[in-house]
């Protein structure tokens, strides 16, 4: 059953219904801690899965930093997030090493939750680390690679854009 529950949360995810994948990721991640123990790669999955539902439950179209850093309901969801992601970081390089396509993936998913709550030196040195290690596991050429260079750019340009807003209200 869980599998099947995890299939329709991850249906719910790319439909954006983000509260309905949430109960859902729950409810697997629960069963699967039980049934298989909190360091299953099943059960990391499920977690990684329910912090990518929070991440996303605060992705707004505004870009201004500062506007997201108010919705105050939203910063819990960063801050489940990144437990979320810490945890799942942790266990992955504890039980299944650091260089794993799995481990690199909760490291990067982790960076995007730091950048998303504005912490860009955490972020950035993230990023900057499986960028490194995908360079040396996977080769400069890979999707995943590029997928993490591509990361550091958006962390890039989203800092430059909440710092020239912060400089621009300062004026006014």
């Amino acid at each position: 059953m869980p599998f099947e529950w995890s299939t329709i949360g991850a249906a719910y995810f790319y439909e954006g219904r983000w509260k309905d994948a949430e109960e859902l990721d729950m409810r697997v991640m629960g069963i699967r801690k039980r049934v298989l123990g909190e360091e299953h790669p099943d059960t990391l999955t499920s977690m990684g899965n329910l912090a990518s539902t929070y991440r996303n439950q605060g992705r707004w179209k505004e870009l201004d930093m500062e506007v997201m850093e108010t919705k105050k309901r939203d910063q819990g969801r960063w801050k489940e997030a990144e437990e979320l992601d810490l945890r799942v970081t942790e266990t992955r390089e504890s039980v299944i090493g650091e260089e794993r396509p799995d481990t690199l993936t909760s490291i990067a998913n982790l960076a995007s939750t730091y950048r998303n709550q504005g912490q860009w030196k955490e972020a950035e040195e993230l990023f900057v680390r499986v960028i490194e290690t995908r360079k040396r596991v996977l080769g400069r050429e890979h999707p995943d690679t590029i997928s993490a260079m591509n990361n550091l750019d958006e962390q890039t340009c989203t800092k430059s854009y909440s710092m020239s807003q912060r400089r621009l209200r300062k004026r006014c």
